[in-house]
């Protein structure tokens, strides 16, 4: 395939454009999820260093995503303002063809397509298990200094927590908690001195000296004195479980090949989403130019509008197909894959008839 120089300078400025776009909308999509983690990492005084390697490591998930995304507002964006100064005209003009012309497209569109596989099999799985393991981490290592004497702390789940005097940070004075994890019978627990005795990535144990428990229920209550008693408080409910995104797409087949419909349904739908989303991007290529051209003198405002709404509309065909899979309504694969072929046909048409003029 010949490159010409324009090539050269159009793929410059696609290039451009494509990074831009691609941390812009990064850190749109990533806003809320910080949002939403600092809420929880906070009360645990997560520092700054936490929060940069969480933020990292929930880039490779979004590029799934922001890959295509950028890929079409990137192209939409270039081409239209080369639509807007007349260039397109002039290289039409000179006998260049609509296909030699988008040929800087379908090189940067490739390339989306094979770091969206690599994403999808790789570094979103390995980066998803890390940030579990990082959120986890942080929880479990930094809940014991989050908790200070004259607060209530609300730390743990269905636990509520109040310390009097915090001699160090193991080290707890006249203690009261109050236990609702068993909603059926609650506890109330008081105690003149305690200490964190064990701390591990499941839970945090408890020893309490010198105190009192009182168990509630329907038809009675209980009345406990100790001298020494155990509280081991679970973290696991407080972290991120583990989820469908940390495996492979090879795990995921796996594991919905030993599942019975419908609890597979969700892993086929996370396996279709790992491979059509990348798909997407070899049919932007067809479909950006055109699009472009169809911006007509708009300029960069108009195709960025056209390319947000192009894919705000193929995402929410998506999540739509989807619901319908999970509901049993129809099958997971057509859930899936209707949209990016819809989306293809439109683009396949779209090309041609640009390609005619």
């Amino acid at each position: 395939m010949r490159i010409y120089t324009i090539h050269r300078e159009m793929l410059k400025e696609l290039a451009l454009t494509f990074f831009l776009s691609l941390i812009s909308l990064n850190f749109i999509l990533i806003t809320e999820k910080i949002l939403r983690l600092s809420r929880i990492l906070s009360v645990v005084g997560a520092s700054m260093l936490d929060m940069i390697k969480i933020i990292l490591y929930l880039q490779p998930p979004m590029l799934v995503l922001t890959l295509p995304m950028s890929l079409l507002v990137a192209t939409l964006i270039t081409y239209g303002r080369m639509n807007a100064d007349n260039e397109l005209v002039i290289l039409r003009a000179s006998g260049m063809p609509f296909k030699t012309m988008v040929r800087p497209v379908f090189m940067i569109g490739i390339t989306c397509f094979l770091a969206g596989l690599l994403v999808s099999f790789y570094l979103g799985p390995r980066s998803m298990v890390k940030l579990r393991e990082t959120i986890s981490g942080v929880i479990t290592q930094r809940a014991p200094a989050a908790i200070e004497e004259g607060v209530f702390a609300t730390l743990f789940k269905d636990i509520v927590l109040f310390v009097k005097e915090k001699p160090d940070v193991n080290r707890m004075k006249e203690i009261f908690i109050y236990d609702e994890r068993n909603k059926k019978e609650p506890k109330v627990l008081m105690a003149k001195e305690g200490k964190i005795s064990n701390v591990d990535t499941s839970d945090i144990s408890f020893y309490l000296k010198d105190g009192y428990m009182h168990i509630a229920n329907v038809n009675s209550s209980t009345e406990i004195f100790f001298e020494g008693y155990h509280l081991a408080l679970n973290l696991v409910a407080d972290q991120p479980a583990r989820k469908n995104s940390e495996l492979t797409p090879f795990a995921l087949f796996r594991d919905a090949r030993k599942t019975s419909l419908p609890d597979a349904v969700p892993l086929y739908l996370e396996l279709h989403r790992r491979l059509s989303l990348p798909s997407v991007c070899l049919i932007l290529m067809l479909l950006g130019p055109s699009l472009s051209l169809v911006a007509g003198k708009t300029g960069r405002l108009g195709g960025l509008t056209i390319g947000l709404f192009v894919f705000a509309a193929f995402y929410i065909m998506l999540i739509y197909g989807e619901n319908l899979a999970r509901t049993g309504k129809i099958a997971h694969y057509i859930g899936a894959w209707s949209p990016t072929v819809i989306l293809g046909f439109f683009a396949v048409w779209m090309f041609r008839e640009e390609s005619k003029r």
